[in-house]
């Protein structure tokens, strides 16, 4: 009897143990293409919310001090300040600039002739409320090929914002105004730099680390197991971005379809955490997409060393 309710005891003190420490997925929910980054000392995810396109009317966004407790502000945008958004809201891509918050987005999976494209949008404020700041999309056409969708803002390290986007497998850049309200041309008079890697899809992310440009991407389907993350390393924003690997993709005994990422580095000190989606194992319909973080390391030389996804995830708090 002894032995019985000892082992009952044993079991239940490591259920209790398993359950505490696991911490992937980090927020409750179906929600996909998540941008993490820090603001006002706190961490931030912005994600799109995972369901049927004609549902996809509104963004959520989550905070939290140390990557495991997250608080949940709901709605921060809606098709509803957007009047001509009105399906397909994707991607966001969030931007402190001279005291305003700054919301990319891409909506209502346009092709060319429709209306849609990337938007923009303005608040006070990281939780928002935000509003169109222009009135229509930033980008709508389709040029070389790219979808207007999957919108990254990057500060290049002498203050310029540009835009990384790009879906069917093309990738474009451009340099955006410093009000937000524009893209304006190269030094050479062009507006579009395609800068498409080879097995590119979509899903674009850019960071700078020891003076290196490390461009980031997504291949393969966004609702089939083959999802995967790329990269390459550069001198340039603009590159050549010649594929160096893989970093991120299915693991037969965690999760399937790993993608659409972005990367969280930890202030003054050289750690980095992934931020991005995936589908548990068992599920199969496209939307079932949940959002996790684990951490990021480097060799010796710099490279990427593929990431080992994980249940229990990663914890730092900021101070």
């Amino acid at each position: 009897m002894k032995s019985t309710y000892f082992k009952s005891l044993l079991f239940a003190c490591l259920f209790s143990s398993t359950a505490l420490a696991q911490q992937n997925p980090v927020i409750p929910g179906w929600y996909a293409d998540p941008e993490g980054m820090i603001l006002n000392k706190e961490y931030w995810i912005f994600p799109t919310y995972s369901a049927p396109y004609e549902k996809q009317i509104f963004f959520d966004a989550f905070s939290s001090k140390d990557l495991v407790n997250w608080k949940k502000h709901e709605k921060v945008l809606t098709n509803s300040n957007v009047s001509w958004a009105h399906k397909a809201m994707w991607a966001p891509s969030v931007v402190h600039h001279k005291g305003k918050y700054y919301f990319f987005f891409g909506a209502n999976d346009v092709h060319q002739g429709e209306v849609g494209g990337i938007g923009v949008a303005v608040a006070d404020k990281p939780e928002g409320p935000y509003k169109d700041l222009i009135g229509k999309p930033l980008i709508s056409d389709i040029v070389n090929g790219a979808q207007p969708i999957d919108q990254f803002v990057f500060k290049d390290k002498d203050g310029q914002h540009y835009m990384y986007y790009g879906g069917w497998r093309h990738c474009n850049v451009v340099k955006l105004s410093d009000d937000f309200k524009s893209i304006v041309p190269f030094p050479d008079g062009t507006i579009y730099k395609e800068i498409t890697p080879e097995n590119y899809v979509e899903g674009p992310f850019m960071f700078i680390k020891n003076g290196k440009y490390y461009f980031m991407w997504s291949e393969g389907g966004w609702g089939l197991p083959n999802y995967k993350v790329a990269y390459a390393i550069s001198d340039s924003p603009f590159g050549p971005f010649k594929r160096i690997g893989t970093i991120l993709e299915s693991d037969p005994e965690v999760a399937t379809s790993a993608g659409h990422h972005s990367v969280i580095k930890i202030p003054k000190k050289d750690k980095y955490y992934i931020v991005y989606h995936r589908r548990p194992l068992g599920k199969k319909a496209a939307n079932e997409r949940e959002t996790c973080i684990d951490e990021m390391k480097f060799d010796k030389d710099g490279l990427i060393i593929p990431v080992k996804m994980t249940f229990t995830g990663v914890k730092h708090k900021l101070k």
